[in-house]
């Protein structure tokens, strides 16, 4: 990963648009959405828009020494956290780098065997890059490699951004580059879905 690549900017935290307070991990258990994407021990894992990282640490447990954990985020503060949670936590396998996932991402082509959004891609100044962003995951991604994204139900709920905000599987779907993905599988989360796919060659 080139760290020059990347453009820094202050962060916008999902969390503190919805007012929620809480982590989306603490909603549900990661080792639902880890089974569903088959992260297994060795992958390369790539967190895009990770806020606090708890997926990005709960990930670098499962990969292990012999796989790596790239956490993407807009804030800074946010990064130097995870970083420092990390290093009090001797997982040396994560990398956490500060950037705006809506331009070319710091990470080289067909690299990474698994890749999450969770509940990044709804966010207005994100929503605007889907395509591309989407386009950028498939650059990353290998061959195979699978595709995670969260997001909340287009319906009311305790939790989540007002219900305009949000996105549908098919809204999503519809962003995707065509003809670069398959075997999508819908997961019900409660008031929350993951869609998987699995990235196929161009």
């Amino acid at each position: 990963m080139n760290g020059a690549a990347c453009r820094c900017e202050k962060g916008h935290d999902v969390r503190e648009q919805w007012g929620a307070g809480r982590s989306i991990l603490r909603i549900r258990d990661p080792g639902i959405v880890f089974d569903q994407l088959d992260l297994r021990e060795g992958d390369r894992f790539l967190d895009l828009g990770c806020g606090s990282g708890d997926y990005a640490m709960a990930a670098s447990r499962i990969v292990g020494r012999s796989g790596a954990v790239f956490a993407l985020e807009k804030s800074r503060q946010r990064v130097a956290r995870l970083v420092a949670e990390a290093a009090d936590q001797d997982m040396d396998n994560v990398l956490a780098m500060a950037c705006d996932i809506s331009r070319p991402l710091p990470v080289g082509e067909e690299s990474i065997d698994v890749c999450l959004l969770a509940t990044v891609l709804h966010i207005p100044e994100v929503a605007r890059h889907m395509r591309a962003i989407l386009g950028e995951v498939h650059r990353v991604l290998r061959p195979g490699g699978r595709l995670g994204i969260i997001e909340c139900k287009k319906e009311e709920t305790a939790f989540g951004p007002p219900p305009g905000m949000r996105l549908s599987a098919r809204d999503i779907r519809e962003a995707l580059p065509r003809g670069a993905f398959h075997g999508e599988v819908e997961t019900d989360l409660g008031g929350l879905y993951l869609l998987r796919l699995v990235a196929l060659q161009l």
